[in-house]
Order: structure tokens, then C-alpha cells, then sequence
């Protein structure tokens, strides 16, 4: 969903960064070979989420909602030279795919995959994180914030996708049969109203929200 004229839109990402080379392999690949390929990051969000990972510099980086890879490597791009990434799916499908992506980058080393459920999975894991990626089953947003709040350092971000739902979020007149639609409302709220941290939805793509907690 455009938020912007798309003559606009086109102006934006032209005088953006170029996608990196893999990353068009990457994105090429996903369109012609997986299912559901919008639910890549593509290349302009993707420099968005290179570049917030730049300033921010974390050591530990966690994501919810591997799918590819794409938005994995992006967020590595500003990884520290000692850092790891945590990436979580539920797709043991795309294990592979993934993989080989991770690999031919730099950063294959660094970049941990975990399969399964994420809310069963981050409490295991025996790290706090600076940047954390949320883009996965948008019905657990609100429980994927509780389990990360804790192991998010001070001034640590969230950075959380899709959280305009191609504008969905202004209509309360949604179908009984849409879960993610309240979902999403009770998260956008849940991040307004949480004294520890401090929230800014950004119209991009289909809404990213920047949350850094104090």
C-alpha cells in the first residue's frame, strides 16, 4: 500500500540506496520460487532497516518472522564485528533457502536460525537484545512485546512491521473472522500507552513502528 502519491513513492526510492547485489538475488529468487513473496521487506523498507541498524550498532539483534531472509541480512548490515542475530520462523520450509542466502553474505556465521514458535522459544535464549525485528503472525504482537521486554537492553529499539494493515487499523467494523486487524489496534495501543518505552509510527510501506525503551 502506497501512503504516498506513487509518482512520489518511485522518487523516494531512487534517491535512496541501491540494493545490494545478493539482495536483488535474494529478492529475485523469492518472487520467482516461494509463496506469498509480498511478504518480503523489499528494497526499499530493506535500506530502511539497514540504516536503523547502522545507528543503532547493536551486538545482539533479534527477529520474529524470518521468512527468506531478506530483512535479516538488512538488520546485519549494522551489526557489530562480535555480534549475533536471532532469527525465529515457523517454516521449517524455508530453512534451506535462508541458509543459502546467510551464507553467500558475511554475516553467515553470526546469524543463528531457530524453528518453531517464538513465544516458546525467546525465553530460552540467554540474551539481551539492542534491536529486535517483529514481522510475524500479527495476532501475537502484543504477547511477542511481553516476552521481549525484558531481555531488551535500556535504549534498546523495537522496530515492529505492518502495523497500519493497508489502513485496516482505522476500521472498527472489521469481519468476525479478521484477528489480526483488532490485534494490531490493541498492539499500536498497548505500545502508546507502556510507560517504558517511547513510540513513533512511521507511514512506511504498510507502518513501522519505532519503539526505544527508556
Amino acid at each position: 500500500m502506497h501512503f504516498i502519491p506513487e509518482e512520489l513513492d518511485n522518487y523516494v526510492v531512487a534517491h535512496s540506496e541501491d540494493e545490494p547485489t545478493l539482495l536483488q538475488q535474494l529478492n529475485r529468487e523469492t518472487y520467482q520460487k516461494i509463496l506469498q513473496p509480498r511478504m518480503l521487506s523489499g528494497h526499499y523498507q530493506g535500506r530502511v532497516l539497514s540504516i536503523i541498524s547502522k545507528m543503532v550498532n547493536p551486538k545482539n539483534i533479534l527477529e520474529i518472522g524470518t521468512y527468506t531472509g531478506y530483512s535479516a541480512l538488512c538488520l546485519a548490515e549494522g551489526m557489530q564485528s562480535e555480534g549475533e542475530l536471532h532469527t525465529i520462523d515457523i517454516n521449517e520450509e524455508l530453512v534451506d533457502f535462508q541458509r543459502k542466502y546467510f551464507d553467500k553474505s558475511g554475516f553467515g556465521k553470526q546469524i543463528h536460525q531457530h524453528l518453531g514458535n517464538a513465544i516458546d522459544i525467546i525465553p530460552n535464549l540467554n540474551i539481551n537484545f539492542n534491536l529486535v525485528f517483529i514481522d510475524a503472525d500479527k495476532e501475537n504482537y502484543s504477547n511477542y512485546f511481553h516476552v521481549i521486554i525484558d531481555k531488551l537492553n535500556p535504549g534498546g529499539i523495537i522496530l515492529s512491521d505492518n502495523v497500519l494493515w493497508s489502513g485496516k487499523v482505522l476500521d472498527t467494523s472489521f469481519k468476525k473472522d479478521d484477528t489480526s486487524t483488532p490485534a494490531l489496534i490493541e498492539y499500536n495501543k498497548l505500545l502508546k500507552a507502556d510507560n517504558r518505552v517511547e513510540t513513533v509510527v512511521l507511514p512506511i510501506r504498510d507502518g513501522l513502528t519505532i519503539t526505544r525503551k527508556l
